[in-house]
């Protein structure tokens, strides 16, 4: 079990907070179902399994863990995905990173990159975000693996 109090809580009101965000989040997983947009609160919020690479890095734990978490961005004017089919609910998929770019406008370009060619892409009008674990961690067997 982990202690609670070592749960991440993270804000991100710029791209460098966004870099960060985007590591914590490498190789999580998501299913379709928990990505939502409630386009009346301008809220995106995505529920991941989150692998906890911090843990893995400093050799806090024996066995590699992963632990729910919540990724929140608010003032969401706009989103769209490409080669994901949001009417399959239960399809999985794996998170690679986030990149951010200004606008025209002022606004920000965000996009939600998954292995598979899969992206969500959104607007926002300035940078609010959250990630934060919510769960106890739980021991997992696969360690991601990337070809450099």
């Amino acid at each position: 079990m982990s202690d609670k109090n070592s749960n991440l809580k993270l804000l991100a009101n710029d791209e460098k907070d966004l870099k960060i965000f985007s590591a914590y989040l490498q190789d999580a997983v998501i299913i379709t179902q928990d990505i939502k947009f409630l386009l009346k609160n301008k809220t995106l919020a995505c529920i991941f399994n989150r692998f906890m690479w911090e843990d893995a890095e400093k050799g806090v734990f024996r066995d590699n863990r992963r632990v729910r978490s919540a990724l929140i961005f608010k003032n969401v004017t706009k989103v769209k995905s490409k080669n994901i089919n949001v009417k399959n609910k239960s399809r999985i998929l794996e998170f690679l990173a986030i990149e951010s770019r200004i606008l025209k406008n002022d606004n920000y370009s965000l996009k939600l990159i998954f292995s598979g060619g899969g992206v969500i892409s959104m607007e926002v009008e300035f940078i609010d975000s959250t990630l934060e674990d919510f769960s106890e961690s739980w021991p997992t067997k696969y360690t991601p693996k990337h070809k450099i």
